[in-house]
């Protein structure tokens, strides 16, 4: 790596947005920030643009423009509103990376909009390929541009993938904690609600991937992410449970080797690889002891109890316009969940409804994933009401 890369985060103010600004500003002779967004915690974002002094802040809530704009006009920051302002903003010709990390489909303009100004992409949005990954990487082809993976489990496969050749894969695992109720039945699953959801065994997560970890639905979403990240069959993608989240995911190929990256779960170090890719930087991050897991162990996932993986890999199956019917729905009943307006399993089910309702769509053009996730966006509203 030469040089500064110049930074653009969208999402600033999330979990993935905060952490990446504490990696970036432990290396400050190797990142600049050139843009910060946020969706509407204005607070925040002026404290944050205060401390780093981006180019261009974006906030999407356009009734803040005007407390944004005061804290931060007189401090040489160009401050706009909205979401069309975000999708210029990642335009910006001094930027190097995007690192897209705005929760759920919100995420896919705006990572369209940086590939086609030729931005490189780090990758924290997993719905943006959920979604529509056949038009994001096609896009990134078109465009020469790199789509650096910031999940855990997709860093991992990167890494282990380094030198390696595509034809080689025989298949990939994905690791999957199993969330805070790994091992339950669906008896229990009736009575809980947010609170317990919310408490995630391993990961410190912002409240909606928590709530998809909880009902395996992150897994699932990172299943198609997976297809589309590394250009693979749905056969060759595998779920293993892994409560002690150490090993973050295994590539086995042809000849019956296997490899696997292993941490203590920490979100920093995957965000560090995709903002200093192919270099490593030295951190000071605390370091992973066997001493301290003498057992690592390992499980199959329960589709029945928690049937969302089940989904997630029918949608995949399917393929055209259901993965993002998948997602939409998915959305709308977290949603609701965490307003305590749906039960736990209630979730699964409406959106397996949505999947069986919703209007396919074999190949699904830019303005038929749009109709896709507002229509079925309406079916879900109306099957929790």
């Amino acid at each position: 790596m030469t040089g500064k890369r110049n930074i653009a985060i969208l999402g600033a103010t999330g979990s993935i947005g905060t952490q990446a600004l504490e990696v970036i500003s432990s290396h400050p002779e190797h990142f600049n920030i050139d843009v910060l967004t946020a969706s509407e915690n204005a607070d925040l974002l002026i404290e944050q643009s205060i401390k780093y002094k981006p180019k261009v802040v974006v906030i999407a809530d356009d009734r803040q423009y005007g407390k944004v704009n005061s804290a931060l006009s007189s401090r040489g920051v160009t401050v706009l509103s909205g979401w069309k302002q975000i999708n210029e903003a990642v335009a910006l010709d001094s930027t190097d990376i995007v690192l897209t990390a705005v929760v759920g489909y919100a995420g896919l303009m705006p990572t369209l909009a940086a590939i086609n100004a030729g931005k490189d992409i780090a990758l924290a949005n997993k719905e943006t390929l959920v979604v529509a990954g056949d038009l994001v990487t096609a896009l990134a082809r078109k465009n020469k541009i790199n789509i650096y993976p910031v999940d855990s489990e997709h860093s991992a496969i990167y890494q282990c993938l380094a030198g390696e050749e595509q034809q080689a894969i025989e298949k990939i695992i994905l690791t999957a904690s199993g969330g805070p109720f790994r091992g339950k039945n669906r008896g229990f699953l009736k009575t809980i609600g947010k609170k317990e959801a919310l408490k995630h065994p391993n990961w410190e997560m912002g409240n909606k991937i928590t709530i998809d970890s909880a009902t395996l639905m992150n897994k699932g979403l990172e299943v198609i992410e997976a297809k589309w990240l590394f250009g693979l069959e749905r056969d060759q993608i595998e779920v293993v449970v892994h409560p002690q989240s150490i090993i973050h995911s295994f590539v086995q190929f042809k000849d019956g080797s296997i490899k696997a990256q292993l941490g203590l779960p920490d979100m920093k170090l995957p965000i560090l690889y995709a903002l200093s890719y192919p270099q490593r930087l030295a951190t000071s991050f605390p370091r992973f002891n066997f001493a301290n897991y003498p057992t690592l162990t390992f499980e199959q996932p329960d589709l029945e109890t928690f049937k969302n993986l089940a989904l997630a890999y029918e949608s995949l199956d399917r393929g055209g316009n259901m993965p993002c019917v998948l997602n939409a729905a998915n959305e709308v009943v977290v949603d609701a969940f965490l307003k305590d307006k749906i039960g736990f399993l209630e979730m699964a089910d409406v959106v397996e409804t949505c999947l069986m309702k919703m209007p396919y769509i074999q190949t699904p053009q830019y303005e038929d994933y749009v109709e896709s996730d507002n229509e079925t966006r309406i079916k879900a509203n109306e099957l929790i009401s």
